[in-house]
């Protein structure tokens, strides 16, 4: 098992942050919650006199199964962490600061925001807080569904279950809440080692390609041909940060201003230069 000082903080850091969401704009404002949170906080409004944390817990145990089978020591430990750390964070938050708001628009984008940023700390750092965290991130893992989908698909069967107790109005301000935290947890999931992959077909390919190796990118060339000239042509491929864009299209510009040029978003960019230096030692964590 490796356990890391850095991820058990930040897996802290974000279920605080998730916990104090969760009491400061959800439930002053009515507002449901998708997976085995929404269940508790559904819990919390039939029953204001429940603690709130020991019901999301108790909720989790049976979901502890899955994660001890799936996920392996370490990720499953960091759940552990995140389940205990969520639930101690909604009992600690209750009451404390509510935030109730005649804007049920803004407060439930705070809420989806306070929900995103908090369980997409936890998910970059390789912790869960249980429930349909656990499936979101087996889904990840075996089929590359984006941990954000999962979630908001699974939050909006419990959402529709909460119609039971709240009214449409509320239910519907609960579905942007989930959308924006889904979206919020896709940015940190993405965004960490996300950036842009530029293919280049040009004539002057060794050119362009010599030019970016001196720059310190790595590129790859491709051998392609033209379907309707029949003409054989070198297609230069580089993964570059979303700050460099304008600066490689420059020099291409500037070398082959007939370049046919394509810019694509990438995500989970793994390799020298991003996660690793030029040593091949991880950059980050």
């Amino acid at each position: 098992m490796n356990l890391r000082l850095k991820s058990i903080i930040a897996i802290i850091v974000g279920s605080a942050i998730m916990g104090f969401g969760i009491n400061a704009f959800n439930i002053p404002n009515n507002l449901a919650e998708g997976g085995i949170t929404g269940i508790s906080i559904l819990i919390k409004l039939l029953i204001p006199s429940v603690d709130q944390g020991i019901v999301f817990f108790v909720l989790n145990v049976p979901l502890f199964v899955i994660g001890w089978k799936v996920l392996g020591r370490t990720a499953f430990a960091y759940t552990i962490l995140g389940t205990v750390a969520l639930s101690v964070f909604l009992s600690v938050f209750e009451g404390v600061l509510p935030l109730p708001m005649d804007d049920r628009l803004l407060a439930s984008l705070y809420a989806g925001v306070a929900v995103g940023v908090g369980l997409g700390i936890i998910f970059r750092y390789g912790g869960t807080t249980g429930g349909i965290d656990i499936i979101a991130r087996v889904l990840q893992k075996y089929m590359g569904i984006s941990m954000g989908r999962t979630l908001f698909f699974g939050d909006m069967l419990v959402i529709a279950a909460s119609l039971i107790y709240l009214n449409l109005e509320s239910a519907m301000y609960t579905l942007v809440a989930v959308f924006i935290a889904a979206r919020v947890i896709d940015f940190f999931q993405d965004g960490a080692y996300a950036g842009k992959a530029l293919t280049i077909i040009s004539n002057h390919a060794d050119a362009i390609a010599k030019q970016i190796l001196e720059l310190g990118r790595g590129v790859t060339l491709l051998a392609g041909k033209g379907a309707f000239s029949g003409e054989q042509k070198q297609v230069v491929y580089v993964v570059v940060s979303r700050n460099e864009v304008m600066r490689y299209k420059s020099i291409v510009q500037e070398i082959d201003p007939h370049a046919f040029v394509i810019v694509n978003d990438v995500h989970e960019v793994l390799g020298e230069g991003f996660t690793l230096d030029e040593n091949k030692q991880p950059i980050h964590e």
